[in-house]
């Protein structure tokens, strides 16, 4: 993990928020590489479950609400953690902790002089307006889902939509998490990708098996070794208290077996609550019975920091060439923030700095495509290989008389000879 976090700082992928100022715990900036990285794996997202599909919507809702909103979804009365002090160590952690849910110990330092366990909402309040007055009290939203459930009936109006479908979106949530720690996967800020999808009661279960293996699905898709990949189905115990059923996909992360996606089966329990708390009808009309009402929901609940983390770790390699140690990161072509790296052999030809320009200015337009000349032809190609560019078209004095560049590709570092005209029709080939 340590190598990860050195590479995201050292390449440009993740920074420390607000480092200047000694950092803000548990908050993180992604700098140039990092922003298109979680962008590429968002479209991703997004086209596999809204533009692909016949049956989802996509939304973009509000990041603050009204606060009945909460009240309605529960999230004021249950969105607690249950926190424990180590008098020892003075180690703060959750409750659910491995060590002390087993051992009733500190994680830390294996002391069992512990405070009795506090609950400690989750949720940052904040206030509108300009006197800070209980009438003003607004909450930055915990999760994206409950921006879906009030805006149901206006998607079904709308876009006349009938069961099953879905409403998607990505966006910020906030918690303020009590132990945030293994880098982005858990912090204070984050983005979520979620997706809400109705159907009639009966057909739930079906539907909930379906979105299981259409998620798991979707990261094997995009690279991630299956080896690594498992669901957890959950226990009676552990269901929230609004969940029939709920399954984790989890990835083998350097420090374990951690969540990536959460698959619920919400049943009706928040357009219900939505109903009784504003006094809205929120029920379906389903012209084929002839009857009104209220869905189950099947939620399909992913968080876009920890996929990219996944993918980071996931495309990590490290092989030996020539006695060196060459790190690369293996991302999926449709993932990988960088396609294509024009690199000039000489920049001190000005001949063939000026083709390698005019290559890179034509290849931009289709895809991301970046120029360098900041250093020996060896170590642009190790800079390219450790942020994951798939081909490296380098432009040499010989380009100049046979008017062809060398394509070299990352994974197998084979290089092929391609006519400059052709090479924008070469590469779309590979990246199709």
């Amino acid at each position: 993990m340590e190598k990860i976090v050195s590479l995201c700082k050292r390449r440009g992928f993740i920074f420390q928020s607000s480092e200047i100022y000694g950092g803000l715990a548990a908050v993180w900036d992604y700098g140039p590489l990092g922003a298109q990285l979680k962008k590429n794996v968002k479209d991703a997202w997004w086209r596999s479950v809204v533009l692909d599909r016949d049956d989802v919507e996509g939304l973009d809702a509000g990041i603050l609400m009204h606060p009945k909103v909460w009240e309605a979804s529960g999230h004021i009365s249950n969105f607690f953690d249950e926190w424990i002090d180590c008098k020892k160590c003075q180690e703060r952690f959750r409750t659910d902790e491995p060590s002390y849910a087993t051992k009733k110990q500190c994680p830390k330092c294996g002391g069992k002089e512990l405070t009795e366990p506090r609950k400690f909402n989750l949720m940052l309040k904040t206030h509108l307006g300009p006197v800070e007055d209980t009438a003003s009290v607004v909450y930055l939203r915990p999760e994206t889902a409950q921006g879906i459930f009030v805006n149901f009936i206006n998607v079904l109006d709308s876009r006349h939509k009938r069961l099953p479908f879905g409403i998607a979106q990505i966006g910020k949530a906030y918690r303020n998490e009590i132990t945030p720690k293994n880098f982005t996967f858990r912090s204070r800020e984050f983005e979520q990708m979620e997706m809400e999808f109705f159907v009639k009661p009966g057909e739930d279960e079906m539907w909930h098996k379906t979105w299981i293996e259409e998620r798991f699905n979707w990261y094997i898709k995009l690279g991630i070794n299956k080896d690594n990949l498992h669901i957890r189905e959950h226990e009676k115990t552990e269901l929230a208290h609004y969940a029939k059923a709920c399954s984790d996909i989890e990835y083998n992360f350097p420090f374990g077996w951690s969540e990536l996606e959460g698959i619920a089966n919400r049943q009706d329990f928040d357009l219900k609550q939505h109903q009784q708390f504003s006094g809205k009808d929120l029920t379906y009309f389903d012209s084929q019975t002839n009857t009104h009402y209220i869905p189950f929901v099947i939620e399909p609940s992913g968080g876009c920091d920890r996929a990219t983390l996944a993918f980071l770790v996931d495309a990590y390699h490290e092989d030996i060439v020539n006695d060196k140690t060459r790190v690369y990161l293996k991302f999926h072509k449709d993932i990988a923030p960088v396609k294509v790296a024009v690199l000039p052999l000489l920049k001190n030809r000005p001949e063939v700095v000026e083709i390698a320009k005019n290559i890179q200015k034509s290849l931009r337009k289709k895809f991301v495509c970046v120029y360098d000349d900041s250093a020996a032809i060896g170590k642009l190609y190790r800079r390219q290989d450790e942020i994951g560019t798939l081909f490296c078209v380098t432009v040499d004095v010989q380009s100049l008389e046979d008017k062809k560049v060398t394509v070299r590709e990352r994974d197998t570092m084979q290089q092929e000879r391609i006519d400059i005209e052709k090479l924008e029709e070469y590469l779309l080939e590979k990246l199709q």
